[in-house]
């Protein structure tokens, strides 16, 4: 597979993952978001889909073929051993496409965005990690006006993902996201013109198997 320098993109939920994948996008870097590659693994007609459904039963599948997402969640979310078999399925379907669609993607390096990162144990993946960090008493109240959740909706919620100590444990680089835009876009910028640079260094048969592609 030609080589990619790719950059791993992570952080909590309601932490601007999502605007500064869209501030790199801005800059010309090609971004995989797995929470795409998730929906495209289980599209009607997939095999994977397939085996969901005979696992589940058809309570999973809508009329039209198509998962019913919010019934298998509720499914797994309320037992650890059907959300371990779903996640042994799913998790290397996205690994294998996450990787063919990096190594087609045309730029200076790639951003995948993946907001389980740590939980599933993939930072070493990735020849940096970057993780967006914000103030728990900020995170919260976003995430509160986001979704419109409770305060103590709100907490269950994030209790429910990797800490934020775990996230900066696997950190290579840090964007706080505590203050506006024009600070969020000068952070980026930074770390933009340190990745093409690191791109750069890649040994040249790296490089030229990238520009292949």
């Amino acid at each position: 597979m030609p080589r990619v320098f790719r950059v791993g993109l992570t952080g909590g939920i309601a932490s601007g993952k999502t605007t500064v994948a869209n501030l790199f996008a801005a800059l010309g870097v090609p971004i995989v978001d797995t929470d795409v590659l998730a929906r495209e693994v289980l599209e009607p007609g997939t095999p994977l889909l397939a085996e969901v459904v005979a696992h589940f039963g058809a309570d999973v599948q809508q009329a039209d073929g198509s998962l019913d997402r919010r019934a298998l969640r509720a499914l797994v979310f309320a037992d650890a051993a059907e959300r371990r078999w779903l996640e042994e399925r799913t998790h290397p379907a996205i690994r294998a496409l996450t990787d063919a669609r990096s190594a087609a993607a045309r730029g200076p390096y790639v951003i995948v965005a993946i907001p389980l990162l740590v939980e599933t144990g993939g930072a070493d993946r990735f020849d940096r990690v970057l993780v967006v960090d914000v103030d728990p008493a900020v995170q919260l109240a976003r995430l509160q006006a986001r979704d419109g959740s409770t305060r103590a909706d709100a907490e269950r919620m994030l209790a429910a993902q990797a800490s934020r100590a775990a996230r900066l444990a696997v950190a290579h680089d840090v964007i706080r996201n505590d203050g506006d835009l024009d600070a969020l876009r000068d952070q980026v910028a930074a770390l933009h013109r340190r990745y093409v640079e690191a791109a750069r260094a890649l040994p040249p048969d790296a490089q030229s198997a990238r520009a292949a592609t």
